[in-house]
């Protein structure tokens, strides 16, 4: 039933998608029209509200009315391009985007961080499963799917662009900023996973930037904090960090964004970020791999980009570089009057910013802003929790478990067999225990806790007996599941202990943890669940219940144990 349900549902959203696809241009080809609505808007523009265009500031609905009103001041007085929205909820967000509308002569471009949808920012809304996950699933259909959903998510709230996919491709197990991110390690996984959400999210009429160029996925610094450096050479990053960039180009990307990290290979000017560097972003991106499209730098307050360049320059050099849009200034105002600047000092040029503006107006024309919008505020949250987006997300979960060790022991499981059903990283139980009770009907749960001592762990064995059937969880509570799970040293050796047993073990955490978890690789079973969300418990409830068969495959690798491509 549920998968006739969710098969019907794929029809109709798969003919939906045909038909917007159908009716509409892409971006890209779109740019070769020259569309008359962005012409005349274009030339209505004088100087500096040409270049107010380039700037995208942040927005939030969870912060005070001050702040709020503070957005909307520099919406009408500096006549910016567009806004970044951050953390809030969905009803608001429509609200206030409709507030922040009304004040801006030229319709602003919204867009939004929503790697894995809606609720990777606002609450009340859908968070995807992370990208890591994704690249385990090997139905790439479903994925597809995904980006159709979160389309109609944005479009619904008022957004025109999805600063996503992360295409970097994770070759660094200790990377501190994408990690969980990216779809894994394998160029060409990336590049089909990638190509699948940015084809159900571009055909489902949302705006993407593909990031981050030219890939930060082999870095252990997080840009966000200083200014990584790759030493590898142009061959190196040509053939592996760009892969996914060049396909995805291929497959009609509307945006690219720009990584903060300085790579001497590819321009040896000392501390250069990659999103100030000309050779890197016209030379390479635009001209080398021939992008048409937006090209959008990150966060550009990040200190991997300030550090060096401070006081606006960085503004500056990044729109002579080639970004068209320059994404949360530290301050917009002074980077306008800077640019003007540098324009009367022939730093660069009025062509430079008229050629960004072009593509600016047409992202906003493709987005049907050329046409007042006033979003409708009514069942919002609703509109954005449909119920074929929810069982979507159970299929995703569902396609994305990987097991391991232990597909033939698992079928041994009796539900008649008394069964300890133990949680380790969180004192509450859990979904995964309560699912599995159901079946399990002569079971006993217990929990300890992520700091969980000798003494609180021996108590919980004393209640093991010889016969018992053990099933373990391993849970990282935290909000971003990196490295590191936070266990204490007497659970560590609690696993290795129960992994040399019978115990089977089901791993809620971003798969790079079991290489701290040593003699898991001991286990009788052993299954990858990628992160803490009830969909994800639910899934994995079910492999440990003979319910469902697991078809995922490893997207990284750990250690010699557990490699890329695993997965019974």
């Amino acid at each position: 039933m549920k998968k006739s349900l969710f098969y019907s549902l794929s029809i109709a959203v798969s003919i939906s998608a045909t038909a917007i696809k159908a009716q509409q241009t892409s971006y890209i080809d779109l740019l070769k029209q020259e569309p008359k609505w962005v012409d005349s808007v274009f030339k209505k523009l004088n100087k500096k509200q040409k270049i107010a265009q380039m700037f995208f500031v942040a927005a939030y609905t969870n912060k005070s009315k001050a702040f709020t009103d503070s957005i909307g001041k520099v919406i009408k007085k500096e006549k910016i391009g567009g806004l970044v929205f951050f953390q809030g909820g969905p009803g608001r967000q429509a609200a206030l985007t409709n507030q922040y509308q009304k004040l801006a002569r030229v319709p602003l471009l919204i867009a939004s961080d929503g790697e894995w949808g809606l609720g990777m920012r606002l609450d009340s809304t859908i968070a995807y499963p992370y990208q890591m996950a994704l690249g385990a699933i090997q139905n790439k259909e479903l994925i597809y799917q995904m980006g159709l959903e979160v389309a109609k998510d944005y479009k619904r709230i008022g957004m025109h662009m999805n600063l996503a996919p992360d295409v970097d491709v994770n070759n660094n197990a200790k990377n501190p900023v994408i990690n969980y991110r990216s779809f894994g390690e394998n160029k060409y996984n990336v590049a089909d996973k990638g190509a699948a959400y940015l084809k159900g999210m571009q055909d489902g009429g949302l705006l993407v930037s593909i990031k981050h160029f030219p890939g930060h996925g082999d870095t252990d610094v997080d840009s966000h904090y200083d200014l990584p450096q790759l030493k590898f050479t142009k061959e190196r990053l040509d053939s592996l960090e760009m892969y996914p960039f060049k396909e995805l180009v291929k497959n009609g990307a509307a945006g690219v964004m720009i990584a903060h990290m300085n790579i001497p290979a590819l321009d040896a000017t000392p501390n250069m970020p990659s999103t100030l560097s000309k050779p890197i972003v016209t030379g390479i991106l635009k001209e080398q791999i021939g992008f048409k499209g937006i090209v959008i730098s990150d966060a550009m307050g990040m200190k991997g980009v300030v550090k060096f360049f401070k006081d606006g320059e960085a503004d500056v050099m990044g729109v002579i570089a080639g970004n068209d849009i320059l994404e949360l200034s530290e301050d917009s105002k002074r980077a306008v009057k800077m640019v003007r600047k540098a324009i009367k000092e022939e730093r660069l040029t009025m062509e430079r910013i008229d050629e960004s503006v072009k593509k600016i107006l047409t992202a906003k024309y493709w987005a049907g802003l050329n046409i007042p919008q006033t979003i409708n505020e009514s069942n919002v949250a609703a509109d954005v929790n449909r119920p074929e987006s929810l069982v979507l997300l159970q299929q995703l979960a569902d396609a994305s478990m990987t097991l391991l060790r232990g597909r033939e022991y698992i079928k041994t499981l009796s539900p008649d067999k008394r069964t300890v059903i133990l949680n380790l990283g969180t004192p509450d139980v859990t979904t995964f225990q309560k699912e599995l009770a159901t079946t399990y009907k002569n079971s006993i749960v217990y929990n300890l806790n992520k700091d969980a001592n000798a003494n609180a762990i021996a108590k919980v064995l004393a209640e093991i007996k010889p016969d018992d059937q053990v099933i373990i969880a391993i849970v990282d509570t935290r909000i971003r599941p990196g490295n590191n799970i936070p266990l204490s040293a007497d659970l560590k050796m609690f696993i290795a202990d129960m992994a040399k047993k019978d115990a089977v073990f089901a791993l809620f955490a971003n798969p790079y943890n079991l290489a701290g978890l040593t003699g898991l690789e001991n286990a009788k079973a052993l299954l990858v669940a990628y992160q803490k969300e009830e969909f994800m418990q639910k899934s994995a409830a079910s492999v440990f219940k003979n319910q469902l068969i697991p078809t995922g495959k490893l997207p990284v690798s750990v250690n010699g144990f557990f490699k890329y491509g695993d997965g019974l």
